[in-house]
């Protein structure tokens, strides 16, 4: 092989590498480990900050609030994703649902934005299934001004509203919470699977192997016990 080939390869390999470390470190990729959020470094002047609990979205520039827009979020069974995320994908038009723009987040487990809504009087409540929505001509201000990158912050408590108890989880479900307890399951020795945030079937196994040694009813269900259990709940 001369010497030209040899160099090629190696370029080749470092770029493919240094491609590899870039992606993760901007977070464009599922975080699926033992942190149970993902959390991302600020990459532009620019960021959003969500306050669910006041249904408010702040933008900040350079750390400096410059704008302030009343939001819809989550209802209590499908709650707005509790963490930080980065915006990965802007579009338009996606329906009269989701209003004149839309703004995707690289939420581990599904499909979540900041949008618009052809229900304004939605804003100001927990209403949405998840997603934030904002007024029409708010979220295209907001599409306008916000770049891809840009750094995401929705706050709150994983477990919800702390003065509620958690929901139940079972197959099907996904979020922060489910997250939380693969995370937790993992630690403990039953969990072998991604802590991605996806109930599914390998969860549920290992919930109800967990269940059982814990002298539990074995339904595969996350109830207020098995919060308690995990060390979740006082």
């Amino acid at each position: 092989m001369n010497r030209n080939i040899r160099l090629l390869l190696f370029r080749t390999v470092v770029i493919f590498f240094l491609t590899l470390i870039f992606v993760q470190n901007i977070g464009y990729k599922p975080a699926y480990a033992n942190p149970t959020l993902p959390i991302v470094v600020n990459q532009g002047i620019f960021s959003i900050e969500v306050y669910p609990l006041q249904h408010q979205l702040i933008v900040r520039k350079k750390g400096q609030k410059i704008k302030s827009f009343p939001v819809a979020v989550g209802n209590p069974s499908t709650p707005t994703p509790v963490g930080e995320y980065i915006v990965v994908y802007k579009g338009k038009d996606w329906g009269r649902a989701f209003g004149p723009r839309w703004l995707g987040l690289n939420v581990p487990w599904g499909i979540y934005g900041i949008h618009g809504t052809n229900k304004p009087d939605s804003i100001g409540q927990h209403k949405s299934h998840g997603c934030i929505r904002m007024r029409n001509n708010d979220v295209i201000e907001l599409f306008d001004l916000i770049p891809l990158g840009s750094k995401v912050t929705i706050f709150g408590h994983v477990l919800g509203d702390p003065n509620h108890n958690p929901r139940d989880l079972a197959e099907g479900d996904v979020g922060g919470d489910v997250q939380l307890i693969q995370s937790r399951l993992k630690s403990a020795g039953y969990f072998k699977g991604i802590c991605d945030g996806k109930f599914r079937s390998n969860t549920t196994a290992a919930l109800k192997k967990f269940q059982r040694d814990r002298k539990l009813a074995t339904n595969g269900v996350v109830s207020i016990k098995v919060y308690q259990e995990l060390g979740l709940l006082e």
